[in-house]
């Protein structure tokens, strides 16, 4: 085995979330938690496209000690012909002189027979700020 080594991905899909302002529960046990909810949104990529439904989902963020964030977030992605995908990611969120910098590991829920395949998916995510919540590029492990 080298010393180095590659992972391939394949691009699923960009995704720009909008986001409510966040609720703080300040001092819990594991650090403070950040609520968001997730008020919209769209994704595209080569095999698939739509909307980020408002809904329940969001993100339960968690500060941690270190100062580092662990993300926790369940979103439901509606596809422009109509499949309903259940989205749930944790990732970490780093602060990097400034510069924050969000890594994620997405998986899939599915029903619909034409998407059955993202079921399967380990994806990971590669996410920043934007001015009105977030946005990734989601990649699919080969």
């Amino acid at each position: 085995m080298s010393d180095s080594q590659t992972i391939s991905v394949e691009p699923l899909f960009k995704m720009e979330a909008t986001t409510a302002k966040p609720i703080a529960i300040k001092g819990g046990p594991q650090g403070t938690r950040l609520i968001l909810g997730v008020t919209g949104g769209t994704f595209e990529g080569p095999k698939l496209k739509g909307i980020i439904e408002q809904s329940p989902g969001g993100e339960w963020a968690t500060v941690r000690e270190d100062g580092t964030m662990k993300a926790d977030v369940r979103i439901l992605l509606r596809t422009d012909d109509g499949a309903s995908i259940l989205m749930t990611y944790q990732g970490i969120i780093t602060n990097n002189d400034g510069q924050m910098e969000i890594r994620t590991a997405p998986l899939f829920e599915t029903g619909d027979a034409r998407y059955t395949w993202l079921n399967a998916v380990q994806a990971v995510g590669i996410g920043r700020p934007t001015a009105n919540g977030v946005g990734y590029d989601v990649y699919g492990l080969l």
